[in-house]
């Protein structure tokens, strides 16, 4: 692992997390992260695209295909596609929250997901320390909205909600700390271009 081929951060910013496999990346991915950098005021946002999904029964495209596809479509200078988790052997975020506090600190990460990711947070490999790692920033996607709110992670954490008036404070609190926020969303998804055979 080459120091070189790792993301650049200083310490002090506040770079927004987007995993996923991005199989394939699209136009939702480029709108969900161009709104979290504004709604969140992030300065950065990295893409992780994964090696794998653990919950998903087949694996994704090659890794390869799915960088080149991800950096084609997602243009912004303050924007990085990597696939950091694979070069540390993480295929959970948990664990990969953990080694980018190590090898980037003083650096504030901020999770990204889409509302319907919430709503099956409580699946995920040990899901509340995620929360208790970094601020967590959630984007309503269409006709997830209900789910995600009445979700238990949504429930486990109330208390530590931030109101979506004040999102932009999101990225300077302390974890546990999440938003839910609503945005125009793109009704587009990879599981349906997949089905279309478009990938």
């Amino acid at each position: 692992m080459l120091r070189s081929e790792m993301p650049h951060a200083v310490p002090g910013q506040a770079i927004g997390l987007l995993g996923g496999s991005f199989d394939p990346p699209h136009a939702g991915h480029v709108h969900i992260t161009r709104e979290a950098m504004k709604l969140f005021d992030l300065d950065r946002v990295w893409w992780l695209v994964s090696p794998g999904n653990p919950l998903k029964q087949t694996g994704p495209a090659p890794l390869p295909r799915r960088m080149a596809a991800a950096r084609a479509i997602m243009r912004h200078p303050r924007v990085v596609v990597t696939d950091i988790e694979a070069r540390i052997g993480s295929r959970h975020t948990a664990a990969t929250l953990g080694a980018l506090k190590r090898l980037y600190p003083g650096t504030r990460f901020v999770w990204l997901m889409g509302a319907d990711n919430l709503a099956r947070f409580h699946l995920w490999d040990r899901w509340d320390r995620i929360m208790e790692q970094v601020p967590v920033g959630v984007l309503a996607r269409p006709g997830d909205r209900l789910p995600a709110r009445t979700s238990i992670a949504a429930a486990r954490y109330e208390r530590w909600r931030i109101p979506a008036r004040a999102s932009h404070l999101l990225a300077q609190a302390n974890p546990p700390a999440w938003c839910f926020v609503n945005v125009p969303m793109l009704d587009i998804s990879s599981s349906r271009i997949r089905a279309r055979g478009e990938w």
